[in-house]
């Protein structure tokens, strides 16, 4: 290890993680804002994918300098979030459809009736 990290490699690392924040209050205040479970669901998961993928890229820049070497392993973390997010958000939504059906709400039918 090097140790010595110069100021621009900070200052980049730094300007990526306070764009995370932003994009994690502005989930926060999406989230607090829509008044539908639905509507709740998509700006909240694009704006976290966002804040994450900004966590990287600082860790990427901030440990590749510290070693002086690539600092590719972060790379797996933030692929597995991308690929589950789409997943769990999908799943949230059928179950909420689910439940209002058997509620009695009026939502979209089912795509097909299961013949």
């Amino acid at each position: 290890m090097s140790g010595i990290v110069p100021l621009w490699v900070e200052a980049v690392a730094a300007a990526l993680l306070v764009a995370s924040g932003l994009f994690s209050l502005t989930a926060a205040v999406g989230l607090v804002r829509m008044r539908d479970f639905f509507q709740r669901m998509h700006p909240p998961a694009l704006a976290y994918t966002s804040s994450a993928w900004c966590v990287t890229f600082a860790s990427i820049v901030y440990f590749s300098a510290l070693d002086a070497r690539p600092s590719l392993h972060v790379w797996v973390i933030i692929i597995l979030l991308s690929i589950t997010v789409p997943v769990t958000t999908i799943l949230l939504a059928r179950a909420a459809l689910f439940r209002r059906r058997r509620a009695g709400e009026d939502v979209p039918p089912p795509l097909s009736t299961g013949n």
